[in-house]
């Protein structure tokens, strides 16, 4: 089944240096249809104005992970961490028994994120933090994972939730079929162009959650840029 949540649907908030886009309700006045999908409780699509960000803030028992589209975010925190990561990159923070840390936009441009987080399997765990970058060509044709909380999915980061980040891109015209248990409930989202999965269109931006479906069938319109959650 897919249950589309389309760029026009989505809730937003926009507070000048920072436009927002929520592809899961993020408060109880937020669309019910937009409901959490397993350990996958927010995914935003934000944009940060150029010099602007997040000051120093605290998390608690939270998997966040940050999938950078566009520009150069930097990260620093309270385990001493600190990390430049740049489009195509992929960030990590298993918040744990709790961490503070503070994000900002260093590039010259609009940053564009996706923000996801997903809920721990277990809490009061090892805060921790990562960085890698994932090259698109390394993605070209085929689901890659970029980071997972399940054994066996080696080059990926590690975060300790149910659930895997993937991504992949496609050329016009190329096509993917990529296996999914049926147990198993996904999000996928296009971070750029526009596909047709399982016979349904999907433009720029869109999302769309997946349960009971064995298999995706994905067929590139326009060259595509495709992130993906399976949240288990």
């Amino acid at each position: 089944m897919l249950e589309h949540r389309r760029w026009a649907s989505l809730d937003g908030a926009d507070y000048g240096w920072l436009r927002a886009k929520y592809h899961f309700a993020v408060s109880a006045q937020g669309n019910d249809a937009h409901r959490a999908l397993g350990p996958l409780i927010v995914w935003n699509d934000d944009e940060i104005a150029v010099g602007r960000g997040f000051p120093m803030h605290g998390h608690r028992d939270m998997e966040i992970v940050t999938y950078v589209r566009q520009g150069v975010l930097g990260h620093r925190d309270t385990l001493g961490s600190e990390g430049t990561i740049r489009a195509g990159d992929v960030q990590v923070m298993s918040a744990g028994t709790g961490i503070r840390h503070a994000e900002v936009n260093q590039g010259d441009e609009p940053l564009k994120v996706y923000q996801i987080w997903l809920r721990p399997r277990e809490a009061g765990g090892k805060p921790a933090w990562d960085t890698k970058p994932f090259p698109a060509h390394d993605r070209s044709g085929r689901f890659v994972v970029l980071a997972s909380g399940f054994p066996g999915d080696a080059g990926a980061l590690p975060i300790q939730a149910d659930a895997r980040l993937l991504g992949a891109t496609l050329e016009a015209g190329e096509r993917l079929r990529h296996a999914l248990p049926i147990s198993h409930r996904a999000y996928l989202v296009v971070a750029s162009g526009r596909i047709e999965v399982n016979g349904e269109r999907m433009d720029a931006l869109d999302g769309v959650a997946i349960s009971n479906t064995h298999a995706l069938e994905i067929s590139a319109i326009e060259d595509s840029e495709l992130v993906m959650v399976d949240a288990g």
